[in-house]
């Protein structure tokens, strides 16, 4: 087998960084760690000059439409992303384990409540309505013979003006239904009432972050002591904030409070709530270009805006890169990836800085690797 070795730089371990090593890659996967390749014929050595080797890194929260984006994506050293719903699930099918591109992992349609804004305003199929806890089996059912990877859950606050939510016991249904199937839960929740409807159902991982308060530190410990976890989107949050909070209507509508507030603030002190609480913490952008959504990150390169939002909500350096590495490869079940290890993926990100003291520092590679594949 043609292999590679990759020496003179020091790896990302999940926590720290090691001394200088080596790393060799044969065909798709890490071979070695600290050795030469054994048996096989050397095709290339690349020299890191010193610098940092990431894993390659993991956005929990995109929209991806297009090669185009994907291709976008790894210019920035991602190299595995998470759709978290797309109107055609065909589409998130005929974008998996293309050659040299991101990997996709993906939800599909996300089950939402009934006269919903997915269904009446974003293009979402009327099928992905769930009417009751009954035909929460047959919306899983549904999402297992499109081949699914987890089940989004649309879980809206049932306070909000004009706003159609799911019930409590449907959530339920629908968690207790993804179980039954072996599928993880993803709940979008954005206010606090979303956020424990989505808890007192068991999701298994909370997209977003309640920008009306800060989750609690007993919430945040409720959450953790079940193995929950959090993907914030703060990338999205914040140009989501800036934007309702610049509608007159909506203005109006906190006066006479009948919305509730929406600050940013609140979902970056979650996130420091979160930490202190040990609650898992994942980056995800919520990149996407959906023509009603109040804000569209940029793909790939907001993920680094993300790691830095993380940081100044409190993670270290290292944390924020463990957020985009080990943690959602844990949390999804992604065992082949998240880590540099013999028999991992070969995906992954070469740093001239270190980015565990400045995590600006990875937003420039000076390699990058997909499948052992050396696309920079």
């Amino acid at each position: 087998m043609a292999s590679t070795m990759i020496v003179n730089v020091r790896l990302f371990d999940g926590t720290a960084l090691t001394s200088s090593t080596t790393v060799g890659i044969s065909d798709e996967l890490i071979t070695t760690v600290g050795g030469p390749p054994p048996g096989n014929t050397l095709e290339g050595t690349v020299d890191g000059n010193g610098g940092v080797l990431l894993p390659g890194l993991i956005d929990a929260h995109v929209h991806v439409d297009d090669e185009d984006q994907l291709q976008a994506f790894l210019a920035h050293g991602i190299t595995t992303v998470l759709d978290m719903a797309n109107q055609k699930p065909e589409i998130t099918r005929s974008l998996r384990e293309l050659p040299g591109l991101p990997q996709v992992f993906g939800a599909g349609l996300p089950a939402s409540a009934p006269g919903g804004a997915h269904t009446t305003k974003m293009g979402f199929p009327l099928g992905s309505a769930v009417k009751d806890g009954a035909d929460a089996r047959r919306f899983v059912a549904a999402r297992v013979r499109d081949h699914a990877d987890f089940i989004k859950i649309i879980v809206e606050d049932p306070r909000m003006p004009g706003t159609k939510a799911l019930p409590a016991d449907t959530i339920a249904a629908l968690v207790q239904a993804s179980h039954s199937a072996g599928l993880l839960t993803v709940a979008h929740a954005v206010t606090s009432t979303a956020v424990g409807l989505a808890a007192e159902a068991g999701v298994d991982v909370i997209t977003h972050a309640p920008m009306n308060r800060s989750i609690t530190p007993g919430e945040a410990v409720a959450l953790a002591a079940r193995g929950a976890a959090l993907v914030p989107t703060l990338t999205m949050l914040r140009g989501t904030a800036g934007i309702i909070n610049a509608r007159s209507m909506f203005r109006l509508l906190r006066r006479l409070n009948i919305a509730p507030p929406v600050h940013y603030e609140n979902a970056r002190q979650s996130v420091a709530v979160a930490r202190a609480a040990g609650l898992a913490v994942a980056a995800g952008t919520d990149s996407n270009s959906e023509v009603g959504a109040p804000w569209h990150p940029r793909f790939g390169s907001s993920l680094h805006d993300e790691l830095e939002l993380l940081v100044d909500a409190g993670l270290s350096p290292a944390e924020a890169i463990a957020a985009a590495t080990a943690t959602p490869a844990r949390i999804f079940g992604l065992t082949d990836r998240g880590a540099i290890a013999p028999g991992l993926r070969a995906d992954l990100l070469l740093i001239r800085g270190d980015p565990t003291a400045e995590i600006s520092a990875a937003r420039t590679p000076a390699g990058i690797w997909i499948g052992g594949q050396r696309v920079l």
